[in-house]
């Protein structure tokens, strides 16, 4: 299974990790994914999804279903 969010598409990104003396080193920031069960009303069903934080305040702002319709998700 990928990290990678469903919605978004958010995926790691590659840092440098920086030490008191200045070394650097690579480093992966991870995405803050969370595997939901979210309710489709006009399916009546529920799905899971693994989707990032913003997905989720996006899902708030603009509704369920019509942002999972966006991504692809569901029809």
């Amino acid at each position: 299974m990928s990290r990678r969010c469903r919605i978004t598409g958010k995926g790691p990104m590659v840092a440098n990790r920086v030490s008191h003396a200045n070394n650097r080193s690579k480093r992966r920031q991870l995405p803050n994914l969370q595997r939901k069960r979210i309710w489709i009303p006009e399916e009546g069903r529920w799905i899971r999804v693994r989707v990032s934080t913003r997905a989720l305040r996006t899902m708030a702002k603009n509704g369920v279903a019509a942002t999972l319709r966006s991504a692809g998700i569901i029809r």
